[in-house]
Order: structure tokens, then sequence, then C-alpha cells
């Protein structure tokens, strides 16, 4: 097993750099950290390039590190894992993963159930929203303009290894919009107006888009003007609003059939 001890190594070095957008999308790999995400990410058949694994790791691990292929793993030294670690106690085990492909056919013919986050940047809310819809068996996610980016450490914390089970595809929602219309499938907004309905009025369903907005501002018009139907969930008590993630927990599990 290879070991490293020194945070100033400069393959190290290059791993850190995964903390930033840039390298990330330079690299087309990510950081994942702590062992319930490394573990989901095998038993996902994620492309772990690297396991990188304290003393204290491997003797907590020990068995399952042994399934796995020891060209991969790397011994590190505490120091390095704090290097790498944005957590203030790191739990001793990290990866590095490659970023999935997405298949074209899949974005050529979108059937079932998606959910849309059209400039959502809150990382919580956006690894929350994508958990949900793992949970309530959604077929996939669109990450549209401006939304927070789903490999950052935040996010992949909020997600806890959902996005290696369903698709998350980055792209234009409009676009994709009319994808979905040429199957057939009807698209849901999230607005309080005068022609929007109370989402309990649309009958649960098998193939549609929700598409859920920006915290301060909503969805943006133009995509609300290319909707099938835009929906309200009625405020009973005294709060202003829902939080975006509550209020898409609640539609996606209204109109998944």
């Amino acid at each position: 097993m290879k070991e490293i001890t020194s945070s100033k190594n400069e393959w190290i070095k290059t791993i850190k750099k995964l903390h930033r957008k840039k390298h990330r999308e330079e690299m087309q790999e990510y950081l994942i950290e702590g062992f319930h995400l490394v573990e989901e990410a095998v038993n996902h058949s994620a492309a772990i390039r690297w396991i990188l694994v304290t003393k204290r790791g491997v003797n907590e691990w020990k068995e399952w590190l042994e399934e796995q292929d020891t060209e991969i793993i790397v011994l590190v030294s505490d120091e390095v894992m704090k290097s790498l670690s944005d957590l203030p106690t790191p739990q001793g085990i990290l990866a590095v993963v490659g970023m999935p492909t997405i298949s074209e056919e899949l974005k050529d013919s979108f059937t079932g159930s998606w959910l849309a986050l059209d400039q959502v940047q809150d990382p919580g809310n956006v690894g929350t929203m994508i958990r949900t819809a793992d949970a309530a068996g959604f077929t996939g996610v669109i990450m549209g303009e401006g939304a927070a980016d789903i490999y950052s450490t935040k996010v992949l914390r909020a997600m806890q290894g959902s996005h290696f089970h369903l698709p998350i595809l980055t792209g234009d929602i409009l676009e994709m919009i009319q994808a979905f219309k040429t199957q057939g499938s009807a698209i849901y907004g999230t607005e309080l107006n005068d022609e929007a309905v109370e989402y309990t009025s649309i009958e649960p369903q098998q193939n549609f888009l929700l598409i859920m907005g920006n915290e301060g501002n909503g969805v943006r018009q133009d995509i609300l003007d290319q909707t099938t139907k835009n929906l309200f969930i009625p405020i009973k008590g005294k709060a202003e609003s829902l939080n975006v993630a509550v209020a898409a927990g609640i539609l996606m599990y209204s109109l998944k059939k």
C-alpha cells in the first residue's frame, strides 16, 4: 500500500485543487469524504480513482478495505487528511471519483418524473432536493443555469450519495422543456399568481417535469411561460413562504404516481 505523510506532496496538492470548481471541471474528478459516501460510490460502481485513508481508518474499516482494489488505496497521515478535508474533524477516509458521463439518448428522450432546479443556489437546498427526488423514486434531476455545483462538498454531504442513484444532467431548462413536450410530458412550474392552481388539484402521474426556482426570486418568467400549469402550496399559518426544499418535497410526493 502506497503511503504519503506530507501535505506538501505534489500529488496531494493536485488532489486538494478539487475543492475548486474550476479544477473539478478541468480534471473531471471530485472528492467525497466519509465512509458512507465512499461505500455508496463503491456499491454503485462509481469511477473511483483513489481511496485515501489514515491508519485509524484502516483499523476501523479493515475488512471493507481488504475487499477493495489495493492498487487504488493510499495510506496518508493525519496531517495529509486534515489538509484535504473541509470538516473540523475528518473521518479518516476520502476518495477521488471520476465524474459520470450521461448518455445522449437519455437527453433526447425524457420519460418518467424529473426535477429541474432553476438558479437554486443554496448547497443545502440543492442536496436535500436531489436526495428527496431519489427517495420519491424520481427518474432524474436537471441542474439549470445558476444552480449550485453538485460536486461541492456541501452539496455532496446533503445528497448523502443520492447522486450515485439517479442521473443528474446540467443544461438549459428551456431547451429541455421542449424535449419533454415532444414526449407528451406535463411541465409544472411553481408560482403564486391568479393563474396558478393548488398542487392537490393535479392527479398523480408517471411522466412530468417539476421545476423549482431560486430561493428569493422563484422560477424565471420565461420558463414559467412554457409550463403546462404553475402550482402553489397554500400557506395556512402566518409564515410568508416555505423553504424551497420543503416545497419540492411536498410537490414531488404529491405528483409522483
